[in-house]
């Protein structure tokens, strides 16, 4: 029963998020060649991509923290069972 309430609420995720999307947008020789990112250029020159870059670099350092500490336990599991 978890596992269907679980999957269900997966369903209804993605149908959510697929419902955001305004429709087909044609793609034209434009897009192609556009080298520009209007986005990235304006927190450029606000200076938000500085911020960006922090909360990035701080998630995955969080990540890898957490995976090293995981591996430290498993490890001291693993030599309490060999004994």
């Amino acid at each position: 029963m978890k596992k269907l309430l679980i999957l269900f609420v997966f369903c209804l995720a993605c149908h959510f998020g697929l419902a955001q999307q305004p429709g087909k947008i044609a793609i034209t020789e434009k897009d192609y060649h556009n080298q520009q990112v209007n986005m990235a250029d304006q927190f450029r020159a606000d200076g938000k991509i500085y911020v960006v870059v922090a909360v990035i670099a701080t998630v995955l350092a969080g990540i890898v923290v957490y995976l090293i500490t995981i591996d430290r336990k498993l490890a001291k599991l693993e030599k309490m069972t060999k004994k």
